[in-house]
């Protein structure tokens, strides 16, 4: 029989002085009851309890054991209720990754409201373009870019969409003629983006009138961080694609301009990724409500702001 069960059926007997009235609490048998103080008197080689027709006595190591496994199942009770917690009050520590142009701009905003809203919730974020293994790296939520996710046991949940769009510094269309078609861009320089996601080398661009793909040629820069991309247009590097998180606010302060502004990249879905589907802790469904609140919807607000169209029929390569 199992050994705890068989220690809380003891501390039972000690508290309520008889086989019987044990029995009768548990709906068993006397005779069950007896076994599985028997069981417990075997393995520790012991005597338990001294047994007579009239009564029952606890002997000093009886009462020594079960002074131990009041506690012990104390602890037991208490561990129980703990795990079954986590699955309905946030708390402990939620480890966090996510890709670095975005994780700095909206995902830490959004882990900031969730320490607001949970404060009991400890929260390690790390940054990073790859997708890491959630399981060996002891993660608990991914916040990835992707048009589509791999197959995997991970379990995954669209927060939001993003995309690209052409950017420029005014210095630099200062010295260079904008662009007015995507055919114009051969005559500019153009920083690539070169990301898990992206192809330095083909530019898909979209528009309501359908697809176009640019390749840039002649020398150039590459880069494959979205603050590096930023810095390099700002100081006048020449024409490159950023995310619209990553852009908005110099496009805001004018120290960035759209180019071509009615084209931008098909869309990328931002995706929260865990690693099971059941018995998820609520420090995990938490804050996946959060992302969907924080980030999906500030997402959509550079969508509007940008007056992206967002063509999500066609078909790109």
């Amino acid at each position: 029989m199992d050994k705890v069960y068989n220690m809380s059926v003891f501390v039972r007997v000690v508290e309520m002085g008889s086989f019987t009235a044990v029995a009768n609490h548990l709906d068993t048998t006397v005779g069950n009851i007896s076994r599985a103080v028997s069981v417990l008197e075997e393995n520790l080689d012991t005597r338990l309890l001294q047994r007579s027709t009239r009564r029952l006595s606890v002997t000093d190591a009886g009462r020594r054991f079960y002074e131990r496994s009041v506690a012990i199942l104390a602890d037991i009770d208490r561990a129980e209720a703990e795990a079954r917690d986590a699955l309905l009050e946030p708390r402990g520590t939620l480890r966090v990754h996510a890709v670095p142009g975005l994780g700095r701009r909206l995902v830490s905003r959004a882990v900031l409201a969730y320490r607001r809203a949970y404060p009991d919730v400890s929260v390690d974020l790390f940054l990073s373009q790859r997708l890491p293994s959630l399981l060996e790296e002891q993660l608990d939520v991914a916040v990835v870019i992707a048009r589509a996710l791999p197959d995997s046991a991970y379990v995954s949940q669209k927060i939001g969409v993003s995309h690209c769009i052409l950017a420029a510094s005014p210095g630099y269309l200062a010295q260079h003629r904008a662009p007015e078609r995507p055919e114009d861009l051969a005559d500019h320089t153009c920083v690539r983006l070169g990301t898990v996601d992206y192809l330095p080398d083909e530019w898909q661009l979209q528009s309501a009138g359908g697809l176009v793909v640019h390749r840039p040629a002649g020398p150039y820069f590459s880069v494959n961080d979205m603050d590096a991309m930023s810095t390099a247009l700002r100081d006048g590097a020449g024409i490159g694609l950023l995310a619209a998180f990553s852009a908005i606010d110099d496009l805001r302060s004018g120290s960035l301009v759209r180019v071509l502004p009615q084209y931008h990249t098909h869309r990328r879905n931002v995706y929260a990724v865990n690693s099971s589907r059941q018995f998820v802790d609520a420090k995990i469904k938490c804050f996946v409500d959060v992302l969907k609140r924080e980030v999906g919807g500030e997402l959509d607000r550079y969508v509007a702001e940008l007056g992206i169209e967002d063509s999500a029929d066609i078909v790109c390569r």
